[in-house]
């Protein structure tokens, strides 16, 4: 961090002359007694084309410059008279084959395949034109079905998706269902997407909500108890619960105080994998306690009582950012990261992108200081970036990292809170990021974590090509920013609690004015990361 934290054949063939009466026969009898025993092979109509055969081929198995070796005036000129006591290069072993092949009655047909150092040179193509081998034929059949095969089930898959508008899109079992199917506590896509992200909490007040119908609706604070409340927060990606609470709707931003539903249920219906937005047990209502429900799945966004006051950029004093990890791969620090559960780290994607393997992976907290040599260090389970992420996009640039084994909290090591639906952040207000990273420009990373505070900016004020909802920017203040190493790190605002409102992507020029940093926004990943804490914690229930 830069006064704080840096993001960072060639033989031919040759043939004797053919008469009748078995005289060929009786002059390669006596050639064999020379060159070794002939080869007789029959050959049915099936190894060659149809096609019109002459009835003898005069063709050289040397090419034209054995031509040298030839008389004139011998009755086949392809016959040498005698060879150079040393030849000017190795000459060709070759084998004759005689094949009786009948491409007309009573025709024989006799082929020269040569050999060169033993290993065939030829293909034994046939003399009709146009040629094409029985192996490319197939091919090329093959590779046509192949493009009709696959030209039917795009345009099937594109019917498929067409007939989804309105519907959602099972992409598990490639199926679509009612909209009103989704979040109604019944899975019916293969792989239960349906039944995903259908609670929330939303709004300065975590209010909860849960999905139904196609809405979005405030539970009251009615027949709700603390064993519901376990159940929201592993819908939320938890295994933890903290505290609920009833609030006046007044309290509310006004946006929550619609759709409003009770979940009531006997009690010895509730089992693990029980979801509080089903049907048969959620109903409307007009909330007559005039009290709505607010959830607290965890304890975070808290830190030892440290001045908030930051000058530049300090090296950071033990539980000032008890949510920053270090992260290392086989060994060496590369990138910051973000504790926001006992069993969840957030960081960048491109810091995992192209070696995702989890063994190879150390993370480090509640650390100030490196190089590690006390240091403990957690094992990875498991590395999850998003789907999207491309490695030169400005999108999509997170991953979640799960440990092996639960973090110890305490503290120098606690959750940052992740931010709610619907919870905002004004364009200069005044947040936190850290890291280990360059304090110059191209530097080396630091060996102490530094802090420092930077005023949010609005992507117009950003003025980068390519910025979409995904990002966030960070204006530079004298020579205050990310730079190089800092890449994963958080970018944290305080709100009821501090929350992650960022985790580093990108910048340029470590720290010069005009220069912002780019940040993933967290809450347009929110979706998508409760989704994945989801998944596995009903992997564990």
């Amino acid at each position: 961090m830069r006064g704080g934290m840096d993001l960072s054949q060639t033989a031919g063939e040759t043939e004797q002359p053919v008469s009748e009466g078995g005289s060929a026969e009786k002059e390669l009898a006596e050639d064999s007694t020379e060159s070794g025993p002939l080869e007789l092979v029959s050959v049915t109509e099936e190894d060659l084309p149809v096609c019109e055969t002459p009835s003898t081929f005069n063709l050289s198995a040397f090419g034209s410059q054995n031509s040298l070796f030839y008389d004139p005036d011998s009755q086949d000129p392809h016959v040498p008279i005698d060879l150079p006591n040393e030849a000017s290069a190795p000459l060709p072993v070759y084998k004759i084959y005689n094949i009786q092949i009948p491409p007309s009655p009573g025709v024989p047909v006799i082929k020269v395949q040569p050999f060169l150092d033993g290993e065939d040179l030829s293909n034994l193509k046939s003399l009709c034109w146009p040629y094409v081998s029985r192996r490319l034929l197939t091919l090329l059949i093959v590779l046509v079905l192949l493009i009709v095969l696959i030209l039917t089930l795009g345009i099937g898959l594109g019917v498929g998706l067409r007939s989804c508008s309105g519907k959602f899109h099972c992409v598990s079992s490639v199926r679509c269902i009612s909209r009103n199917a989704v979040c109604d506590g019944v899975q019916d896509c293969r792989d239960g997407e349906d039944e995903l992200n259908c609670v929330r909490v939303s709004g300065r007040h975590s209010v909860l909500q849960v999905f139904g119908r196609g809405l979005w609706r405030t539970v009251c604070s009615e027949g709700w108890d603390s064993q519901l409340s376990t159940l929201a927060c592993r819908q939320l990606g938890y295994s933890s619960y903290v505290s609920s609470a009833a609030i006046p709707i007044s309290s509310i931003e006004e946006v929550f105080q619609h759709n409003l539903v009770a979940v009531k249920i006997n009690q010895t219906h509730l089992h693990d994998t029980f979801r509080i937005q089903n049907y048969s047990y959620a109903r409307n209502t007009h909330c007559n306690s005039g009290l709505v429900t607010a959830v607290k799945c965890i304890a975070c966004g808290y830190r030892s009582a440290i001045s908030s006051r930051i000058v530049g950029g300090n090296v950071s004093k033990s539980g000032q950012v008890p949510w920053q990890v270090s992260l290392h791969y086989q060994n060496q620090y590369l990138c910051g990261g973000s504790i926001i559960s006992e069993s969840w780290i957030l960081t960048a994607a491109h810091c995992v992108f192209g070696f995702a393997q989890p063994v190879l992976w150390d993370v480090y907290a509640g650390l100030i200081n490196l190089p590690l040599s006390k240091a403990e260090a957690h094992s990875v389970e498991k590395i999850i970036y998003h789907a999207n992420f491309r490695s030169k996009s400005f999108s999509y640039d997170i991953a979640l990292i799960k440990l092996a084994l639960p973090l110890t909290l305490n503290d120098q090591i606690a959750p940052i809170c992740l931010p709610n639906y619907g919870e905002s952040f004004k364009n200069g207000q005044m947040c936190l990021i850290s890291g280990w990273g360059a304090t110059v420009d191209s530097g080396e990373t630091s060996l102490s974590l530094h802090v420092a505070q930077v005023p949010l900016l609005s992507n117009k004020e950003c003025r980068k090509l390519g910025l979409t909802n995904w990002n966030v920017c960070t204006e530079f203040l004298r020579g205050v920013g990310t730079c190089q190493g800092d890449s994963g790190g958080p970018l944290a605002c305080q709100g009821s609690a501090w929350t992650l409102v960022g985790t580093g992507s990108w910048d340029e020029n470590c720290g010069k004015v005009n220069k912002p940093g780019i940040y993933t926004s967290i809450s347009e990943a929110l979706t998508w990361i409760q989704e994945q804490m989801e998944k596995e914690e009903n992997q564990l229930q």
